[in-house]
């Protein structure tokens, strides 16, 4: 099974948003020295929790301070850009990062209506017609080369729900899955169903000849189980602010959070997505993967963890690796 990192380049509060990119850039370089397979990285617009917004650039800036880890969007979201600038973009990626690129590919709208606005969402936007297309410019079949070729294939993955399950299906493309989907906090048969649908459908491709699926969610790893839902928490609260007043916020120290009094909606809030992630002790948290990739049939993993205390996240993403069994590189 592969290991990944996913970082949203979350904003802390306190620190300029620069201060994320460039923590997301140092956390890319530990995760090769440990070991991980790939790192991901997200495309958010108008978040103010998110400085993540430029997917391309960030996995440039990655490609300079590493040189053998895989880098890829978790995702590109397509609505957003047309598919000739997206296979250009991550055809100069593989030029300069041969054999390392990987495109995941959302449908995401946009967080709020100004936000679809300032994109220029017009709300019709056909996917499974888009993925084709930008398949066709990275494969070099389009009516149009796009430029630069790249030196490798840059391989195309879905974040998928479950429409997009069935156009990944359709195209025999792999998928990463999170969420409700997994059903970690929930009912896991409607989920598993989906999965089983992708599987069934799938059509084999070149880049994927048999159906992959990856899972996305929050790992989190610590001493106690305590400690380790401390490290949830700042997240927790950011989406639980983002349920209730509209705005997902920049991750604040879990000392702040305490001294305040949630609302019951909130605390609610807290709780689901605390009931969502893994998090505990080494063996605790063994056990619950072992349980989910078990149920999933899954190929790789895709950590989602953010926190507040950056130095904590980094013990968390080392004893994951561990955990794991991977190899970490000569210092």
């Amino acid at each position: 099974m592969q290991l990944s990192l996913l970082d949203r380049a979350r904003t802390r509060a306190g620190e300029p948003d620069a201060a994320a990119l460039t923590g997301t850039v140092a956390r890319a370089a530990r995760a090769e020295q440990l070991g991980y397979d790939r790192f991901w990285v997200a495309e958010h617009h108008g978040v103010p929790g998110v400085a993540g917004s430029a997917p391309a650039v960030l996995l440039a800036a990655i490609a300079g301070r590493t040189t053998t880890v895989r880098l890829g969007s978790a995702g590109v979201m397509l609505p957003h850009h047309q598919p000739l600038v997206v296979a250009e973009q991550f055809a100069t990626l593989s030029a300069l990062a041969p054999g390392r690129v990987d495109l995941g590919l959302g449908r995401s709208p946009g967080f709020t209506a100004p936000v679809r606005r300032a994109l220029r969402s017009t709300g019709e936007h056909d996917f499974a017609g888009d993925l084709a297309e930008l398949r066709a410019f990275l494969t070099g079949s389009a009516e149009i080369t796009a430029y630069p070729r790249p030196p490798a294939a840059v391989p195309m993955y879905v974040l998928a729900t479950g429409q997009g399950l069935q156009v990944a299906a359709q195209l025999g493309l792999p998928v990463i899955v999170g969420g409700p989907l997994l059903g970690v906090a929930g009912d896991p048969e409607p989920g598993l169903a989906a999965l089983a649908g992708y599987r069934r459908d799938h059509r084999p491709s070149e880049q994927a000849p048999e159906p992959r699926v990856a899972i996305s969610l929050d790992v989190l790893v610590a001493d106690s189980a305590a400690d380790a839902t401390d490290l949830l928490l700042p997240e927790a609260w950011a989406m639980a602010q983002a349920r209730t007043t509209g705005a997902f916020p920049p991750l604040e120290p879990v000392a702040d959070i305490r001294t305040r009094t949630l609302s019951p909606r909130q605390q609610q809030y807290v709780e689901q997505t605390t009931a969502a992630a893994i998090a505990g002790t080494p063996a605790q948290v063994a056990s619950r993967l072992a349980e989910l990739l078990e149920r999933t049939g899954a190929a790789e993993l895709v950590a989602s963890s953010s926190t507040h205390d950056r130095a904590a996240l980094a013990v968390s993403d080392a004893a994951l690796a561990d955990l794991l069994g991977r190899q970490r590189a000569a210092p």
